[in-house]
């Protein structure tokens, strides 16, 4: 018998649980069909090992079955190698997806991930990390650090996303003194948060401008202004219901180069919802055409 050139990695730990009866079921239909293998990931620090094992292994497509945050660490591993990456999203926001025109139905995702035709997409990169949909400092790495234990308690889910964001407001609101370069031009700003977007889907998603500038290669830079945590409170809410305005509740800047320096050397930086400790300046540029990712035939592709 063939060895089958797919391989799925599933993300036990993502919002739709391991033993979830539609994820056992997923699980049994990933099983039975001849064309793919399945490895089930228990641990997530494994996920970076388990995929570089994998492409070794001769694949030629490895579908990422997860939220966002695994479908970026599976990513990370497969740039600029050729090999393709299918998406079966299994998360709470599931942006790049969605992004890419992906089903939601896992039994048309996963066809899409066996059978679609490959395109390339960019890819963000901050200091050699690789990110999908965002990457930021400040209030909303606080946020995720906050959401986890909320997600503990609750379970995954989008009502438990959104309290989190409340929760961590209320209790730890710390503005940045930063260094911000543009595309070569610098300026000093104090702000809670800085939010890098390389996905002009969620910006739109949040009602946010810089999509098109994202459509042509470049990042969008969100600054929260310096106000107190009721009023941050407040523009997230805004965010969250529709009818944030650019310069009122935000500052916005595009370019392809942005580079962010902070007084503190080594901060919590989040990538798609995962955080982890880098140490700054934070480099941030596009990757063109580094991803090969499988989609339907009839998706338009976000970024190209």
């Amino acid at each position: 018998m063939t060895k089958p050139k797919i391989c799925v990695i599933l993300n036990a730990a993502s919002g739709k649980k391991k033993h979830a009866p539609a994820t056992t079921a997923l699980i049994d239909t990933i099983r039975n069909d001849p064309r793919a293998d399945l490895t089930l990931l228990d641990h997530p620090r494994d996920l970076g090992r388990v995929v570089r094992d994998t492409v070794a292994a001769g694949y030629t497509t490895i579908v990422a079955a997860g939220g966002d945050g695994t479908i970026c660490g599976v990513s990370a591993e497969l740039v600029d190698t050729g090999v393709a990456l299918g998406v079966l999203p299994m998360g709470t926001f599931n942006f790049f997806a969605r992004g890419l025109g992906i089903p939601d139905d896992p039994a048309d995702a996963l066809e899409t991930a066996f059978e679609g035709r490959i395109v390339s997409v960019p890819v963000g990169d901050v200091n050699g990390k690789v990110f999908l949909n965002n990457a930021s400092l400040g209030a909303y790495a606080t946020v995720l650090d906050v959401r986890e234990g909320v997600y503990k308690q609750w379970g995954r889910s989008r009502i438990a996303a959104y309290w989190s964001v409340i929760k961590a407001m209320l209790t730890l609101y710390n503005p940045l003194k930063l260094t911000v370069t543009v595309d070569g031009k610098a300026m000093h700003v104090r702000s809670p948060m800085a939010f890098v977007a390389s996905s002009a889907y969620q910006l739109e998603q949040y009602d946010f401008d810089g999509a098109d500038a994202v459509r042509q290669g470049q990042l969008a830079l969100i600054l929260a202004p310096d106000n107190n945590r009721v009023q941050l409170l407040w523009r997230a809410a805004k965010i969250l219901l529709g009818g944030i305005h650019r310069g009122e509740d935000y500052l916005m800047y595009t370019g392809h180069k942005i580079t962010i320096s902070a007084r503190k050397k080594r901060r919590l930086v989040a990538r798609d919802g995962e955080n982890a400790q880098m140490v700054g300046p934070y480099h941030f540029k596009m990757r063109a055409a580094a991803l090969q990712v499988r989609v339907p035939d009839s998706a338009t592709k976000e970024t190209s």
